[in-house]
């Protein structure tokens, strides 16, 4: 079997959504403010040869981190935002140098270049094709997932006021068969809320029996959710994909016989997924984890398969095997995926040279800037065999499994009809890092995806 791969940029980013009119012309408002911020600076110090250069460094720096602020999430938003307010701190420290009416310039253009970088990233609105309401509907709930979330948000009754069948997920009900059970009665529509394991268990039931799909949020990070432009703190929200929606095929991810919506885990990860603490704190489980795991007395992983360069053989600490390829910050974090619907897999290796890399593998997992790593490399592929001596340690959807090999994935390109609301949010914008962001809008004013 020939298997063709194409290289990822190094950032881990694919291709986004079209740049629209709106996103250009509020990245070209961002920079115009940026560059009139400079300007107004040169004008007012030019005459003072330390104040000057300061004081366009400290604009500089006060303005990437800014936009990274608020266009990032999580840790890398929070420090962002911590650096854009203590060089902003500094100068106003700066203001008797500079002037007050030159900092309350200073201050507004700041604030219009903020807000206009974050309507440029803006979202990717949901594509497809316009749908009516479902004929029968039926909805299979997880009370369990998410720490109840369908309890919480009383999602079956507000499923049963719209018309929608509910089945419940008993403690020792089989979901497949639920799922298959609804197919046998008719349903034209089924939908799932829970976690992504269980998510992709009902997307295979209806890739195989012609019902559309419908994914309600009620895990407890809900990635495939988020990739699909979905609301996550809006669960019964969800539920309007029942009613008029759009309908768009994606892809599945297959290992083996076992179908996932997110991705395959293996070697080091692996282990970090098995960790008690990782479900509620990702990012530093992950970091904390990589010393133990990648010592000097630990083992490599025995994972053989075929790399980027046609190579069999290859291996890597830390093998990510994803339904599309992720923008990937972190290993405990995961990323986003621009789209899901291109036939192929996305493969992430990461490849630790234990006396020498471990203290910057660390430094970047914790900075969620792992991309940057000098071991990490990122490509696709239809599919991707792994080999091993033993049992195979995987992590498939967030669930620890271990299995024979060889491990055989392949992408199933356009496999499940899936129903969005009209109202969903849309698929998140590539988010480049601190001094990623004005390449990122130059990128956004020539009409191409940000990353």
């Amino acid at each position: 079997m020939i298997m063709r791969s194409r290289m990822v940029r190094r950032s881990g980013r694919g291709a986004g959504a079209p740049v629209s009119c709106s996103q250009r012309l509020a990245a070209s408002v961002a920079l115009l403010a940026s560059a009139a911020v400079v300007v107004v600076l040169i004008a007012r110090l030019i005459d003072r040869p330390i104040a000057l250069p300061v004081s366009v460094v400290a604009v500089t720096i006060t303005l990437m981190a800014g936009w990274a602020a608020l266009v990032g999430r999580g840790p890398r938003r929070l420090g962002a935002a911590v650096l854009a307010v203590c060089t902003l701190g500094a100068l106003i420290a700066f203001a008797g140098v500079i002037g007050l009416a030159t900092l309350l310039v200073t201050a507004g253009l700041l604030v219009a270049s903020g807000i206009a970088a974050r309507g440029a990233f803006g979202r990717h609105r949901p594509r497809g094709r316009q749908v009516g309401a479902a004929r029968h509907g039926v909805l299979v709930v997880n009370p369990r997932s998410g720490g109840g979330a369908a309890g919480r948000h009383q999602l079956a009754q507000a499923a049963l006021r719209r018309g929608i069948e509910v089945v419940t997920l008993t403690e020792h009900a089989d979901l497949r068969s639920l799922a298959e059970d609804a197919a046998d009665r008719g349903a034209d529509v089924v939908g799932m809320a829970g976690g992504d394991g269980s998510q992709a268990v009902v997307a295979d039931v209806a890739r195989q029996r012609g019902m559309a799909f419908v994914c309600v949020p009620a895990g407890t990070r809900n990635h495939f959710a988020l990739d699909l432009g979905l609301d996550r703190r809006d669960v019964v929200g969800a539920l309007d994909a029942f009613d008029l929606a759009v309908e768009q095929r994606v892809d599945l991810g297959q290992l083996g016989d076992r179908v996932f919506v997110n991705n395959v885990s293996l070697g080091v990860y692996a282990d970090i997924v098995q960790s008690d603490s990782y479900r509620d704190a990702k990012v530093p489980t992950a970091a904390a984890r990589l010393p133990d795991l990648l010592g000097a007395d630990r083992a490599a992983p025995d994972l053989r398969f075929t790399g980027p360069d046609g190579h069999t053989g290859s291996t890597a600490d830390v093998l990510l095997v994803s339904n599309n390829a992720y923008q990937l910050h972190s290993l405990g974090g995961f990323g986003t995926r621009p789209h899901l619907d291109s036939g192929r897999l996305g493969v992430t290796t990461l490849c630790v040279d234990r006396a020498r890399d471990l203290p910057a593998l660390v430094a970047l997992e914790s900075m969620g800037a792992i991309s940057r790593f000098r071991g990490f490399q990122q490509w696709t592929s239809p599919t991707l065999r792994i080999d091993s001596a033993r049992p195979v340690s995987v992590g498939v959807d967030g669930e620890a499994l271990c299995l024979p090999p060889p491990l055989e994935l392949r992408s199933l390109p356009a496999a499940v009809r899936v129903r969005i609301p009209v109202h969903a949010p849309g698929v998140p914008p590539a988010r480049p890092g601190l001094w990623g962001m004005f390449p990122a809008l130059v990128r956004i004013v020539a009409g191409r995806s940000p990353a």
